[in-house]
């Protein structure tokens, strides 16, 4: 969702986000390398809130109907849905260390429940994971104020969110080799990058989506 970072940069999600050396080399090539042993994990906790210029009841109806805008929100990432409530996404190519890796996970969007709505990872049919685990798990809720200097209406609806992020990746043997302070200092530094820029650009194209859809001009900001 929402991002509160300055320095943020428009990134495609199909580009490399970081490339600490040059010449990444291909996940598929690099299968029979993984390490066997413990996996390193990187963890990324994110909150911040979408604002949305009606009434809570007229969000919540929105958000409730996501196989509606949700996979033409998320372009440019690959979007396939999974079942009544879930979806497949391709999140983009990104690497470091000499190293990439295509992110592909599922995720659940649930119901409401009492006026909170959680999203979670769920596994995507007759797909293994090559060499990493992501287990993600957020949680969103619909906070109505009224605001005296909002020009579009006085009633805004604030969509607060917070994200508990963990991915489990088992590098090749060569990457073992570096020092694993810098694998996970690295790691996290790419991980909350990712995270803050496919947030932003899903926030606004959500936003730019339900006020197009109720008849409201959304402010550019």
């Amino acid at each position: 969702m929402l991002s509160k970072d300055q320095d943020y940069q428009t990134l495609d999600t199909t580009e490399q986000v970081m490339s600490v050396t040059s010449g990444l080399v291909n996940t598929e090539d690099l299968i029979s390398n993984i390490d066997a042993g413990k996996p390193i994990t990187f963890y990324c906790r994110h909150s911040d809130c979408m604002e949305m210029y009606a009434p809570s009841d007229t969000v919540a109806e929105y958000l409730n109907c996501h196989s509606k805008w949700f996979v033409r929100c998320a372009e440019p990432m690959k979007v396939q849905p999974l079942g009544q409530n879930g979806y497949a996404l391709v999140i983009g190519r990104f690497g470091a260390f000499n190293y990439e890796v295509e992110p592909k996970i599922g995720l659940e969007l649930l119901p409401p429940d009492e006026g909170v709505y959680k999203i979670q990872t769920i596994p995507i049919p007759d797909y293994n994971p090559p060499g990493y685990d992501v287990d993600y798990r957020a949680s969103l809720q619909l906070v109505e104020c009224r605001e005296e200097d909002v020009s579009i209406g006085s009633l805004q609806t604030r969509v607060e969110w917070e994200l508990n992020l963990a991915v489990h990746i088992q590098f090749p043997k060569f990457i073992k080799r570096l020092p694993q302070s810098l694998i996970e200092s690295t790691g996290e530094r790419l991980l909350n990058q990712i995270v803050r820029q496919v947030s932003r650009r899903l926030t606004r194209k959500v936003q730019d989506d339900f006020h197009g859809s109720i008849g409201v001009p959304f402010p550019k900001k």
